[in-house]
């Protein structure tokens, strides 16, 4: 990722404080839940499939704003503050590198590939389509 697109990400993770500051939450709350959304992951206990659906949903920055402006509308802070969540943990992710998933494998982003001990031949036989 170019230092373009993470500067951008880095803008939208301090949206997220932002937005989390208008909530009625102590910043310990923000601190606590930051890495909630990576409970995603365990929806890979039922394979790589059912995992990167969940994780991805869980990732979601569009849906966090959903969720954000519905729980402000609708003056609900717990869905405001899961929007707030989302969005920033989402962003920082995406700084670092991780994006959302493909379902043939974790390491498979949409950001490219992550990890070690993934070299250029298992990649590829991961996209060869078997005959």
């Amino acid at each position: 990722m170019t230092t373009l697109l993470k500067l951008e990400e880095l803008g939208l993770f301090c949206l997220s404080l932002v937005l989390f500051a208008d909530l009625p939450y102590g910043w310990g709350v923000f601190v606590l839940l930051i890495l909630a959304p990576d409970l995603g992951m365990l929806g890979y206990l039922r394979g790589p499939r059912i995992g990167a659906a969940v994780y991805n949903v869980a990732h979601h920055r569009g849906l966090a704003v959903a969720l954000y402006a519905i729980g402000v509308r609708a003056a609900m802070p717990p869905l405001a503050l899961a929007g707030a969540i989302m969005l920033g943990h989402a962003s920082l992710d995406r700084v670092f590198g991780y994006g959302l998933k493909h379902p043939d494998a974790f390491q498979h982003t949409h950001l490219g590939w992550i990890g070690r001990g993934k070299d250029a031949s298992a990649r590829d036989a991961a996209h060869t389509p078997s005959t």
